[in-house]
């Protein structure tokens, strides 16, 4: 028998007065008061999207699934690495919400017993602060300069031992939230700041509660067939006076950025396949710092199993040399046993799977992005390493990278 289509539910009379984003701090509140996981994004160009979904026995775990048109839809919310106490995480889209279409949402058939719970959440007085979840896990160390300058030391000796080609060490720092800091209301700061980015608050029970607004695509299926994936490397402040494209970049970051490029044509190698094209490197805004970025583009009518590339690609991609190193396992093997924290889902993937239509994806790497603590924020960032790395420099580009998201703690 077939699972019928999605339903379609007209809002109550009770929510009539709330505006579309009033309407979405409801949703949000109900969920997050009866403990159910939720997504809010904004793709570049795009719109706000809210998804809930009604358990998180109801998620799934591993790979989320193949990205194709027979994929349910959903939202991927993965780890740096894969644990117990860091799952990767794939949210059926059971309660689905846009701000451009305020007097409707999409329920799907397996949570239709929500609908009385959502009528529930929209008829209750606005809530001013929600509560949202807290990871179960201590929070992590903050490295000092020197640790940090030490570790990038350690890293380039690695590379000069060449028991690496290219490392990709981080930190996390601690910052105290400001009196009333609103999650929601930062979202809506990061959208307005960064057009560009893709930008993120995700709130898991028991995983915690993570902003962000990334500039790096993993892996894309576009509604024409194509598939899309990008190196992103190198770093430098946008300053005032100079254009993007009068940038100079200098031969460690022009190295830095060659090394992903050469990794993802790698992993192309290694599915057989010889047809892509190839656009980059170039300069590309990303906030206020400069990144160099070469694009990635297949035409899925082209390959042989089009079902299941996008999926064996991102098996293959993640972790990225962006944001690991390579070779891959020697590089995650440094990391284990020098960087000295865990990064949890920061550097992991998220984004929507078959939610704007069948067949289309955007998976982002969770960058320049915060964990929400009840009293703090955790941030992150992070430096390719290669044997030309300055240990100073590599400080003062995560300063600038944590900068991205900090501006919102005001």
């Amino acid at each position: 028998m077939p699972v019928p289509e999605p339903r379609l539910l007209a809002w109550p009379p009770a929510a009539s007065g709330l505006d579309a984003w009033a309407r979405l701090r409801h949703l949000a509140a109900g969920a997050l008061r009866t403990g159910r996981p939720l997504a809010i994004w904004r793709e570049p160009g795009a719109t706000t999207r809210l998804l809930v979904a009604r358990s998180l026995e109801a998620t799934y775990t591993g790979l989320p699934p193949a990205l194709d048109d027979r994929a349910p839809a959903g939202f991927a919310f993965f780890p740096f690495r894969d644990s117990d106490h860091n799952p990767a995480l794939f949210l059926p889209a059971d309660v689905q919400y846009d701000v451009a279409e305020p007097a409707a949402l999409s329920i799907s058939w397996a949570a239709r017993e929500l609908v009385p719970n959502i009528a529930a959440w929209l008829a209750l007085p606005p809530l001013p602060e929600l509560a949202w979840h807290y990871s179960t896990q201590p929070a992590p160390a903050a490295a000092t300069e020197a640790q940090y300058t030490q570790l990038v030391r350690t890293g380039v000796a690695a590379i000069e031992a060449r028991a690496v080609v290219k490392v990709v060490s981080s930190r996390a720092a601690r910052r105290l939230l400001p009196a009333g800091f609103d999650p929601l209301a930062a979202f809506q700061e990061l959208s307005q700041r960064y057009e560009r980015a893709f930008v993120s608050l995700v709130s898991v029970p028991g995983v915690g509660t993570w902003l962000g607004a990334s500039p790096e695509v993993l892996a894309e299926v576009t509604a024409g067939g194509l598939f899309h994936t990008m190196a992103l490397a190198g770093t430098q402040p946008l300053l005032p006076d100079v254009r993007p494209q009068d940038a100079i970049w200098r031969q460690k970051e022009i190295e830095e950025q060659a090394l992903v490029s050469r990794y993802i044509v790698n992993c192309f190698k290694q599915l057989r396949l010889r047809e892509y094209q190839e656009t980059g490197p170039r300069t590309t805004v990303a906030g206020q710092l400069l990144h160099l970025r070469t694009d990635f583009e297949v035409d899925l009518k082209n390959v042989p199993t089009p079902a299941s590339l996008g999926t064996d690609m991102l098996r293959l991609l993640h972790p990225t040399s962006a944001v690991g190193g390579m070779p891959r396992v020697a590089a995650l093997e440094f990391l284990r046993q020098h960087e000295g924290y865990d990064r949890a889902y920061y550097s992991g993937f998220l984004g929507p799977v078959n939610v704007a239509a069948p067949g289309v994806a955007r998976l982002f790497v969770n960058l320049r992005c915060l964990q929400l603590r009840a009293t703090e924020a955790i941030l992150y960032a992070g430096t390719g390493l290669t044997v030309d790395s300055d240990p100073a420099r590599e400080w003062q580009e995560t300063e600038y990278k944590m900068q991205t998201i900090a501006a919102i703690l005001h």
